[in-house]
């Protein structure tokens, strides 16, 4: 494992059932179920929020690299699940929307995300 990446988020229970505060380094943040109490970011809004974070990084990354001029970039993406049973994603749909390049260049840096 010489050449692998660790990365380590330690979570923890509080008073409030559902709600853990959770560490990073040295960022902390609260995030509650996908259910109850959902006052703060809930654990999906996390999950997504990692994916399209993701896909914002790396396809800004491929553009500077490819030399595609990017100006802006908005990843939005919606995890849908049957209210009745939420432990799991019926479909998970992610909306690019480029400002800068042409729509052959959106289309190449797209590609090159679902790759990954």
């Amino acid at each position: 494992m010489a050449d692998a990446k660790i990365d380590t988020v330690r979570s923890f229970s509080t008073n409030v059932t559902g709600r853990t505060l959770n560490s990073a380094r040295t960022h902390h943040w609260v995030i509650d179920g996908s259910t109850t109490p959902a006052e703060a970011v809930t654990t999906i809004e996390s999950f997504l929020a990692g994916v399209s974070a993701c896909g914002v990084g790396l396809v800004q990354g491929r553009a500077e690299g490819l030399g595609i001029p990017l100006q802006n970039l908005e990843v939005t993406i919606e995890g849908v699940r049957d209210a009745a049973n939420t432990a799991d994603f019926q479909a998970v749909n992610m909306h690019f929307d480029f400002t800068g390049p042409s729509q052959d260049q959106a289309e190449q840096l797209v590609g090159i995300y679902k790759q990954h």
